[in-house]
């Protein structure tokens, strides 16, 4: 009877998960693959993302856009592949680099403890004289994450020194170099490094030592800098307001993104000696995501292939976000089944 009353429980626990299961995602996973990138936009615009561009760029070839649905859902304006478009995480790449770069000048050490920088922070971080610079590149330092505390969402966004006020006087995820945890606070504290390093706001460094030199014309600091109108609208599920004006930091072209990432996996980004220091420090290919903007930059060693997705629909419960993610799996898995007819 008990063997009974178990398997009977067991039962109707699996029928009630059941309802609880994002099937949108469970569908849009397992669809039929379509042959080219376009029909994969336009089925993603299909499960209710406002907007999308998707950068494609193979080897030495010219790169290939693809957009679908709007650029301004407002006014109908549709999607605009030369759009800006808040970047967010991804930033994180170009500070990376930049620390790189000042660790082979001399002008820094990653093994330098960050209690240096900041000995203000001493007792407000716990273990802050022991965590690194490396240690926080590679979100190892055990730093908790401000945007991980629920009263920064009540008003936001925030000022630098306001959003770090959000990490403070809390107790560590883990002890220094213990564990992983991804951290926004880190960066964040990266970014004011390197300003104390050079004297100098850190994106103006980041665009004298890595978008200039590239030759990219469409990589900003901050939406302060540009015309709204060349910037795609951003939304959150189940508000009308656009998201537009909201300052978030970094904001590039999907092409500006697709030929950073070029250039940091073929190394054309460093100078001599630079990219065995980054080796140490972070990866190769990064995500972002703010109130309204999601994006990914990745590169594909296999098929020598840059792919960038944006996309300008998010919530903050996870559904579309994975949507998106599930969205570029099948984009890289199209251009993989393309490669191999091609060979």
């Amino acid at each position: 009877m008990s063997i009974v009353i178990a398997r009977l429980s067991l039962f109707v626990g699996t029928v009630i998960s059941l309802f609880f299961v994002p099937w949108v995602l469970v569908y849009a996973w397992l669809l039929p693959l379509p042959n080219t990138v376009q029909a994969q936009v336009d089925e993603a615009i299909g499960h209710g993302f406002d907007g999308m561009i998707v950068y494609v760029q193979k080897g030495s070839e010219p790169a290939n856009f693809y957009t679908g649905g709007w650029n301004d859902r407002a006014n109908k304006i549709p999607a605009d592949p030369t759009s800006l478009f808040k970047i967010a995480s991804i930033s994180k790449l170009y500070v990376s680099v930049s620390i790189a770069k000042l660790a082979n000048e001399g002008r820094l050490s990653i093994d330098t403890p960050i209690f240096e920088y900041f000995p203000e922070l001493v007792g407000r971080i716990e273990n802050f004289e022991q965590i690194t610079i490396q240690m926080m590149t590679k979100h190892r330092s055990g730093i908790p994450n401000f945007s991980n505390n629920p009263e920064f969402w009540l008003d936001h966004p925030h000022t630098t020194d306001e959003s770090l006020q959000f990490a403070l006087d809390l107790p560590a995820s883990f002890a220094p170099n213990e564990g992983y945890e991804y951290s926004n606070t880190n960066y964040l504290l990266l970014r004011k490094i390197i300003e104390q390093t050079v004297g100098y706001n850190h994106y103006q460094f980041i665009d004298e030592r890595i978008i200039k030199p590239l030759g990219l014309q469409n990589t900003y600091g901050s939406i302060n800098d540009v015309n709204l109108d060349d910037v795609m609208s951003g939304y959150y599920v189940g508000y009308e307001e656009d998201q537009k004006p909201q300052d978030y930091g970094m904001m590039a072209t999907a092409e500006d993104v697709g030929i950073f990432l070029r250039a940091l996996n073929d190394g054309s980004v460093f100078e001599e000696g630079e990219k065995e220091i980054y080796d140490q420090l972070y990866v190769y290919e990064h995500g972002g995501l703010v109130v309204g903007y999601q994006s990914y930059a990745e590169y594909h060693h296999d098929i020598d292939t840059v792919v960038v997705q944006f996309i300008n629909t998010t919530d903050f419960e996870g559904y579309e976000w994975n949507l998106s993610e599930i969205m570029i799996n099948r984009i890289v898995k199209i251009l993989k089944n393309q490669a191999k007819s091609e060979n």
